[in-house]
Formats: structure tokens, sequence, C-alpha cells
């Protein structure tokens, strides 16, 4: 996490203040990131996967972007990240909503479009495990497939063109962190349990 983060920084370092003398809001950031990620999902439904693997990755910027801005401009908001994570999640099924159209008169339509559902399920369910968890009281970032890395890895494998290895990748990986994450909440707030049971006796 300390890794990401420490990257994340130094991409969006230069950058935000830019942004923010610019007159640019956080929200408008998120905007343009979902604009910029249903271009490129419609693109890659047509056929155009290089341009839309690239397009992938400068909407991801976007949605690192706007948070750090908020930070630095101080306008984080909780409607701001209601925003930024419904954004997220659209913009993860629009790509894979994408990627079935392309591959829907292609071969092996079968399994990709089952692959495509593991994925989406899986992706889905790594954010509401974590939703779910600091609603409870437990914070929950652990895993190894991420948002970040689950759009990193879908752009660069658009760019190379092999988009059954990609989505076999993504399947696995987020299903596994789907189990990571349902793991450590849950153990977690089986100890939040005994302790607060610990301190009323």
């Amino acid at each position: 996490m300390d890794l990401r983060r420490s990257l994340s920084q130094r991409i969006t370092g230069p950058l935000v203040p830019a942004l923010s003398r610019l007159g640019l809001t956080p929200n408008i950031i998120s905007w343009i990131g979902l604009v910029i990620t249903l271009i490129a999902a419609a693109l890659i439904g047509m056929g155009y996967l290089l341009i839309g693997g690239i397009l992938i990755l400068v909407a991801g910027l976007f949605d690192i972007l706007d948070g750090a801005l908020a930070r630095y401009s101080k306008k984080a908001s909780l409607s701001g990240a209601l925003l930024d994570s419904t954004f997220d999640r659209i913009s993860e099924a629009t790509l894979l909503l994408g990627l079935l159209i392309y591959n829907l008169r292609g071969e092996a339509v079968f399994i990709i479009s089952l692959l495509i559902f593991i994925t989406l399920i899986a992706s889905f369910l790594v954010s509401y495990i974590r939703a779910r968890a600091e609603g409870l009281g437990v914070d929950c970032k652990v895993g190894l497939f991420t948002r970040a890395e689950r759009v990193i890895i879908l752009a660069l494998g658009l760019i190379a063109g092999q988009v059954l290895i990609v989505l076999a990748i993504l399947a696995f990986f987020s299903s596994v962190t789907v189990i990571q994450r349902f793991v450590y909440a849950y153990r977690k707030a089986r100890e939040k349990r005994k302790v607060e049971s610990d301190n009323t006796q």
C-alpha cells in the first residue's frame, strides 16, 4: 500500500498544483475521467484495442488526480467520494461491456464471456467488501488486485492485443482479492467484537 501511495504521489505531484491553478475541481476531474473511459469502451467495442488501452491509462491518471486534487485544494467531501466511487464502478462495468461486445463476433465467445462475468462480479465484490467492512469499523485495503492494478493490467493487455490472457489474469487475481479481503475483514470483525465484548464485562 505504501508503494502504491508513493507511486501515486510521484505521478500526481507535478500535475495537481497546475490543475488547481486552472480552477478545476475534483468533481470535474472525475467527470473527465469517466468520459474518457466511456470513449475507450466504445473504441474497444469497435475493435480499436490499442487506442482503447491507451485511453484507459489516461482515464486512470484522472482517477488518481481527482483524489489528489481534493486533498491538495482541501475540497475533499463525502459527496465527492461517493461520486468518485460510483464512477469507478460504472467505468469498470462499461469497459468490460466494450470487451464483451468486441468478442461476441470473435472466437472463444463462451470462455471470454465467462471470464468477463467473473471479473465484473469479483471487481464489484472487492469494492463492496471494503465498503461493508469500513461500515463495520474495519479498515480493509488489503489484496493483490485493487482497482489500480486491474486498470493497469487491462490497459496493458489491450495494448498488447492479448484479450483472453488479460481476462484470465483479471478473473483469477480479482477473485483471489475477494477471498483475501473477505477473510481479512471477517477476522478483524470477530476480533473487534471480542474486544468490545471483553470491555463490557
